[in-house]
């Protein structure tokens, strides 16, 4: 598949902040519970959400890009009942308008923010489903059509968060970013294993069409010599990268390294530093952690599309 990079953006952006949230809200509960040290309501927990609320936004906005008629967006969530698309479109707007009121009241100190929070995650959990299952519920990409993507939808965009959250503790001072730096380790890692999974098991996927079920040929031996046109089409720019196998390879380990091994390496480093009481370097070193998973998220998310082989491009095998 051809990737937009305006989707890449619009889902690493938006698992960022529905990460960042839920790791706002767990703090929240923890010094609630009394296990956690207690976080000042307007200068982290409001705040990050106005953080939060701007991710949300940016993602927002990036998905517009894609739009033919931005004008018409409105009409995509008509479909909510068959659509995953119209769903997350509904979900979105909605964990946006939820992020608002429980920073809101946060910064105000209203009463019922421990019932909002918990209504907030849920709804944050339901945009990763509905996002995740965009692309799990297409069952001709074979790449696409596994729980993993969900799973990994979840799972990425919840590091990212906890990452973010870790720098932004670290910024305030030293409560908590013990605490929320294991937290982002543990996503990290466990979505590398997941992602690798993944990895795995798309690589030893088998077509289930061909070259003679695709024209409806049953010979033996088919070559394609011309597309029927002597330049390219909607079909070969979209549903088709256009690279070699050789960038793939080198997008995939980049990523690798870029969203798991090199933030692990950081957050450890940082953490380190915190406990050493070197509050600067600490922050410096969580926050590059962030940017660097963020990166590689988006390398994630390019070769996620790029791997996806639309059958039609067994039909479209050359431009002349």
């Amino acid at each position: 598949m051809h990737p937009p990079f305006s989707v890449i953006f619009l889902t690493t952006l938006i698992g960022a902040g529905q990460g960042l949230y839920m790791a706002l809200y767990f703090v929240d509960l923890g010094a609630r519970l009394e296990k956690l040290p207690p976080m000042d309501d307007v200068s982290f927990h409001a705040l990050g959400g106005l953080i939060t609320l701007v991710l949300l936004a940016a993602g927002l906005l990036a998905s517009f890009f894609h739009l033919g008629h931005p004008e018409r967006a409105w009409r995509s969530a008509a479909r909510w009942r068959t659509s995953w698309l119209s769903r997350e479109v509904i979900v979105l707007p909605l964990f946006m308008a939820l992020v608002f009121l429980w920073s809101l009241g946060k910064w105000l100190g209203w009463p019922g923010m421990a019932l909002l929070g918990v209504v907030t995650v849920i709804v944050s959990v339901a945009l990763f489903v509905c996002t995740g299952m965009i692309y799990a519920s297409i069952k001709f990409l074979q790449e696409w059509h596994s729980p993993l993507t969900v799973v990994n939808y979840l799972l990425l965009g919840s590091a990212s968060g906890f990452t973010l959250s870790t720098a932004w503790a670290a910024w305030h001072g030293q409560s908590n970013v013990i605490f929320l730096g294991a937290c982002a380790m543990a996503l990290t890692l466990t979505a590398f294993l997941t992602r690798s999974a993944a990895l795995v098991r798309n690589a030893r996927l088998k077509p289930k069409s061909s070259l003679q079920s695709a024209i409806g040929v049953r010979h033996s031996r088919i070559v394609q010599k011309s597309q029927g046109f002597m330049g390219g089409s909607f079909n070969t720019r979209e549903f088709f990268h256009g690279k070699p196998p050789a960038v793939l390879k080198h997008v995939k380990w980049a990523f690798l390294l870029l969203a798991f091994l090199v933030p692990l390496i950081l957050l450890a480093a940082g953490l380190y530093a915190m406990a050493a009481g070197q509050q600067g370097p600490s922050f410096s070193l969580l926050a590059a952690a962030f940017a660097v998973q963020y990166l590689g998220l988006v390398a994630e998310r390019w070769f996620f599309f790029a791997q996806a082989n639309h059958p039609q491009n067994l039909y479209y095998q050359v431009v002349s």
